[in-house]
């Protein structure tokens, strides 16, 4: 699957893809793969990123019959992008995907969600949990506070010289610089969002293809600089609302701090976590073993009542 959209043009008529109208009259995409009485709806991170990057899933789960239905949010890659700052609003993304199950006709399905996806499902789970079987909240934390302190902790980490000039650049608002650009990627990219020395095709296509206004109005201009209107999310007191079976996973080197994971699993009442040591945000594709396991081990003790 991996090299069917690597074009726009290609998506349309590929065998598995169903179009979706919204509410509002702009349509999204979905792709199906694989069969199999178990059901996942994935949700992409970004905000404004692509399915692109969650790829590897096909592989992972398709062979243990499992069927995964990739999806573009509104704004990105290979759904209609259109230009009103008025649609990058949480709740607006949240009745989407209700929207979606609904034309998918799931019912006791699996969300998977990365990232700000992952946000995204614990938004979901709260409002509308009654249609989940399971729920993945993969690379997520419980409050954008504790994403942003943790960072800022990675942060602290760099040697003085680093920090200095990314400080710079950030006290200028030069951050298109390209200097600042190579110093995010070569100090944070490269250490905390996918640690594989060569990047796979599928992650570099995600980059390429991440809709800058959505992820600008929602998160900022950068992992470091947190200004968009996600700021203040914070769910840690109603975590422990979410009663569908959870797994929660982290990489040992996320952005997000795997201590925020074992917590929030601690609150979360029927919900486990696994750390993928060698991972890190990324860690479905630096750690893939680990990850694939983890999992597929979840969902086959989910279906077999063990949690």
């Amino acid at each position: 699957m991996t090299a069917l959209f690597k074009t726009r043009q290609n998506k349309h008529s590929a065998p598995g893809v169903q179009w979706i109208e919204l509410d509002n009259g702009y349509k999204v995409w979905t792709l199906r793969v694989g069969s199999g009485a178990v059901k996942v709806l994935t949700l992409h991170g970004g905000p404004g990123s692509t399915h692109e990057y969650l790829e590897c899933l096909e592989e992972y789960l398709v062979p243990a019959g499992i069927e995964v239905i990739f999806y573009d949010q509104l704004g990105s890659w290979c759904s209609d992008q259109p230009d009103d700052d008025s649609l990058w609003q949480l709740d607006r993304f949240v009745d989407e995907i209700e929207q979606v199950r609904k034309a998918l006709d799931l019912d006791d399905f699996y969300l998977f969600g990365h990232s700000c996806g992952g946000l995204f499902a614990i938004e979901y789970a709260l409002k509308y949990q009654t249609h989940l079987k399971g729920l993945v909240l993969s690379g997520i934390t419980g409050s954008i506070q504790s994403y942003v302190t943790h960072i800022n902790h990675l942060r602290e980490h760099l040697p003085a010289p680093v920090i200095e000039r990314l400080k710079g650049f950030e006290d200028r608002d030069d951050l298109d610089n390209e200097e600042y650009q190579n110093l995010l990627d070569e100090h944070l990219y490269r250490r905390h969002i996918c640690r594989l020395p060569e990047w796979p095709d599928a992650l570099n296509r995600a980059f390429e293809h991440l809709n800058h206004k959505v992820y600008n109005a929602m998160q900022g201009n950068n992992e470091f600089v947190f200004t968009g209107n996600l700021l203040g999310w914070n769910r840690w007191d109603e975590l422990a609302e979410i009663r569908t079976a959870t797994l929660v996973l982290a990489g040992r080197y996320d952005t997000m701090s795997p201590d925020d994971q074992k917590q929030m699993a601690s609150v979360i009442p029927h919900s486990r976590v696994v750390i993928c040591d060698n991972g890190s945000h990324c860690c479905m594709w630096d750690d893939p073993e680990n990850y694939r396991r983890a999992l597929v081990g979840f969902f086959r003790d989910v279906e077999s009542g063990r949690l």
